[in-house]
């Protein structure tokens, strides 16, 4: 895993990063990322447990889920389509805020990471993302898209949780984040995988992750 950084204790309006020294971060430090691309639950195992976090790699640094707000700007409001295979993001027309799948320098470009996990380590060279709750004023889910537009969808707070998404080893996932209304969400995460070498099953703390969506 890379060091994390040591950053100054920044008030939330300043607390966009923009650089800091290497070492450990106290707890009240909080830096709020809204571009580039960031892999929101990265996931690394080391010492015979998982670490998960979140890696800027932008700046090539990771911190722990505590220390990050991820911030969904205005730029990111479009509407639910007139579709009834998008149905989970509302009715028709209706608000929703979207960090894309295919990136776009205005917004975050969210991932999913497991390309710090070595190849072999786990059977089947399969993880799991569980969410396991998700709060906030309105739904959440995670889907992608092909390329004539048609959702798969892998996590929706809509018809009830936890969900859980398949990740494969020495890989990486980006899909779409959607959020239903402005306002502040909690998304909570657990990561599991069977070690290859013993069949024993092992599984990460809860780790919280913070979003705000920007009306």
């Amino acid at each position: 895993m890379r060091t994390r950084a040591r950053l100054a204790l920044l008030p939330l309006a300043a607390a966009m990063l923009i650089g800091v020294a290497a070492g450990p971060a106290t707890a009240a430090t909080t830096v709020t990322l809204d571009t580039g691309h960031v892999d929101v639950i990265g996931i690394a195992f080391e010492d015979n447990q998982f670490d998960v976090h979140v890696h800027d790699e932008g700046t090539d640094t990771e911190y722990a889920p505590s220390q990050v707000r991820i911030a969904v700007k205005p730029e990111a409001r479009t509407e639910a389509p007139n579709d009834p295979a998008y149905a989970f993001l509302g009715a028709p027309g209706s608000p929703v805020w979207v960090l894309p799948q295919v990136e776009d320098p205005q917004l975050l470009w969210p991932g999913i990471a497991t390309e710090e996990i070595q190849p072999g380590l786990f059977a089947g060279d399969t993880l799991t993302v569980k969410i396991e709750c998700v709060s906030g004023p309105a739904g959440f889910s995670i889907f992608t898209t092909d390329p004539v537009g048609a959702p798969t969808v892998l996590v929706d707070s809509g018809n009830g949780l936890p969900d859980s998404i398949s990740v494969p080893a020495a890989s990486h996932l980006h899909a779409n984040w959607a959020f239903e209304a402005a306002g502040n969400y909690t998304v909570t995460v657990r990561v599991s995988g069977t070690l290859a070498a013993t069949g024993k099953k092992v599984t990460s703390a809860l780790a919280t992750y913070r979003f705000k969506v920007i009306a």
